[in-house]
């Protein structure tokens, strides 16, 4: 029993130290080998309350036998002997409860541990995914902002031209309506010189006329 609580115990002892240390892919394969022991609850959970009572009934014992020391004032040789066997064997036993219990605890803060690292991993690769957005969104709007300036020089050469044809516009109508202007003046004016050339005509005609009834 002692030799089978003893290879128990460096059994445990050794996958406490896979747990701890990592030494190449051995702490995965510790972790596997756990997580389906843990898919066996009934049989992890008999077998801790086998160890505890046994650890129950040598303490029961260890008790009994000091009781009966304690009454006799001494004990005999054979009693000292199971006192130290049973001490022994409570003793590895509760060692071995400590050790199942820590392993325990290992594992599940260990797979709790590499979650986090697996969530962190995946939120950092969503940070450097937003970074990237971010820098492409970036220069996209420097890039607008670029377009927005050029085109904002586009439009203020588009209105000063605007202006300068709405001015030359201006002052071609201005031409147009002093031209107009000045057509209907000399319209005007060569109405005025027909009437004055019909006056003229008619006056010459009765000089005319005075000039025969003169000779006659």
């Amino acid at each position: 029993m002692i030799q089978l609580l003893y290879l128990v115990l460096f059994a445990e002892g050794l996958v406490a130290f896979l747990l701890v240390v990592k030494i190449g892919p051995l702490r995965e394969l510790v972790m596997k080998g756990l997580d389906q022991v843990k898919m066996r609850k009934g049989t992890v959970l008999t077998i801790a309350g086998t160890f505890a009572a046994i650890l129950l009934s040598n303490f029961f014992s260890i008790v009994k036998i000091q009781n009966k020391g304690a009454k006799l004032g001494t004990m005999s040789p054979m009693d000292q002997v199971l006192w130290r066997t049973n001490l022994l064997e409570a003793s590895l036993m509760g060692f071995c409860l400590f050790l199942g219990f820590l392993i325990d605890r290992m594992h599940h803060y260990l797979r709790k541990l590499i979650g986090l690292r697996s969530t962190a991993g995946a939120l950092r690769k969503e940070n450097e995914r937003l970074e990237k957005d971010k820098l492409q969104l970036k220069e996209k709007a420097e890039k607008a902002d670029e377009e927005r300036k050029v085109m904002k020089k586009e439009i203020s050469n588009l209105t000063e031209n605007l202006n300068k044809l709405k001015m030359e516009s201006a002052e071609k109508d201005k031409k147009v309506e002093t031209a107009e202007a000045h057509v209907a003046a000399l319209q005007k004016q060569a109405a005025d010189l027909l009437l004055e050339y019909d006056r003229l005509l008619e006056d010459n005609q009765n000089l005319q006329n005075q000039a025969v009834g003169y000779r006659g």
